[in-house]
């Protein structure tokens, strides 16, 4: 393995979304897919906006072959709908 990177991410920043749509996206209850995603069977991926879109994140959640994506504000607002789409 090569030389390791730190990654700055300050401010670190903690934002709550509703899981009751991204449950359904991916075709789960919401209870099944917040214990899913306590024991990290769910793979999740948040992407910070620069630019133009700074100050959104993009909050991508991956089960099996599915995948629901979302864009919410610092607020954890959503911003549009909830993408669903298949690996």
């Amino acid at each position: 393995m090569g030389k390791s990177i730190p990654l700055d991410l300050n401010p670190t920043l903690e934002i709550e979304i509703d899981a009751a749509p991204i449950a359904a996206a991916l075709g789960l209850e919401q209870e099944a897919f917040l214990r899913l995603l306590e024991q990290r069977k769910i793979d999740r991926l948040c992407e910070r906006g620069t630019g133009e879109d700074a100050g959104l994140y993009r909050a991508s959640f991956y089960h099996g072959p599915k995948r629901a994506r979302v864009v919410v504000d610092r607020q954890g607002r959503f911003v549009g709908d909830v993408e669903q789409r298949s690996r």
